[in-house]
């Protein structure tokens, strides 16, 4: 009974410590998310005298809705294809099926996001909000390449600093130097070196070069911004990535290291069968962490580019903000969350399944 009355008092104690902690996650993140289901099923708007009203999925509908539209090059009265001056085929324009046409009720208010050549005709994909088509795809590009891109280098950089060598700490702080500047000074320091007139990076690229480089208008090309971000990204988060794999190599039983060595092991073979197996949970925390740092990106595009040009740098999160408070559409922002919050959950539920042991 004694042994039972100090459990029951330990659980009290945890639970006393714990439920601070609890309450604020639940009025913070908890509430705040079934809320934002629930906005993402009306026509909320954030400032607004008109009651809200329920649409079910029409805010998802809105967003997420494609269609594929096959149009028919213009022929001429005797049944030929018709051309331009250039002898490029001719075709009826998108409008035409997408406003006001009885014919296809199922594409008004659709704007054209991509299309492409099959044979004579011309296929185009049809987007309901082609602007937050764009944003999903952009995110997802970002995270396909920051994830192994960033989660690679910091694990290369921990291998390199996990070392006994004079002034190795030095190194240490200079690779995790970036991770504690706010983020507003280094969008602004890496704006200011993408500079298309008299940026730092265009001054090297020339030197380097001896002038056969011309400058380029980093943030200010739809090829180049995007891939600008990526770089400012890698830069400002890989030192913190970079410390949790460190923190897995020390974890790592120095006798497996000597067994190898004394069964005559190369480096590569070393770290195949001893480093990388002894990894395997702290990858599995720094791929999650990775993408749910990815999808996040907003503050960077908000100051370095504002999701421009031509929207080659909108990212969901990005969407979220402009729609919910910028042009108070709270519903639409509501949903482009949850749609957020769906495709984290799916990516990281896949990663934490593909990165198992065998034994789970």
């Amino acid at each position: 009974m004694r042994a039972r009355s100090r459990l029951t008092q330990s659980n009290l104690a945890g639970w006393s410590f714990a439920l601070p902690g609890l309450a604020l996650v639940a009025v913070f993140i908890i509430l705040p998310f079934f809320v934002g289901i629930g906005l993402s099923l009306t026509n909320q708007r954030l400032i607004s005298p008109n009651p809200a009203q329920f649409v079910g999925l029409e805010n998802y509908r809105n967003l997420m809705g494609l269609s594929v539209l096959t149009i028919e090059p213009e022929r001429d009265a005797a049944g030929a294809i018709v051309r331009d001056d250039a002898g490029a085929i001719e075709y009826p324009r998108v409008r035409t099926f997408t406003r006001n046409n009885p014919d296809y009720p199922h594409l008004q208010g659709m704007r054209e996001w991509i299309s492409w050549q099959s044979r004579e005709n011309r296929v185009v994909l049809l987007a309901s909000d082609v602007v937050f088509m764009k944003a999903l795809v952009n995110t997802i590009i970002f995270v396909a390449v920051i994830v192994p891109v960033q989660g690679g280098l910091a694990l290369v950089l921990a291998l390199l600093i996990n070392q006994r060598l004079p002034a190795i700490t030095l190194f240490r702080a200079i690779y995790f130097m970036p991770v504690v500047i706010s983020v507003v000074v280094v969008s602004i320091l890496w704006r200011l070196i993408y500079d298309g007139d008299n940026g730092l990076l265009n001054n090297l690229l020339g030197l380097i070069s001896f002038g056969l480089i011309p400058p380029i208008d980093w943030l200010g090309n739809p090829d180049t911004a995007l891939g600008a971000i990526i770089g400012v990204s890698v830069w400002h988060s890989v030192g913190f990535h970079m410390v949790i794999w460190l923190a897995g190599l020390q974890t790592i039983p120095p006798s497996l290291y000597e067994a190898a060595a004394i069964e005559g092991a190369s480096k590569w073979q070393t770290f195949r069968y001893v480093t990388w197996p002894g990894l395997r949970n702290t990858a599995v925390l720094v791929l999650i962490v990775i993408t749910m740092q990815a999808f996040e990106l907003f503050a960077k595009v908000d100051l370095m580019t504002k999701g421009g040009p031509l929207d080659s740098t909108q990212t969901i999160v990005f969407q979220a903000v402009e729609r919910g408070f910028r042009t108070q559409d709270i519903a639409t922002g509501s949903a482009i969350s949850v749609i957020g919050f769906v495709l984290v959950l799916s990516i990281s539920l896949t990663q934490r399944y593909l990165t198992r042991s065998r034994h789970e």
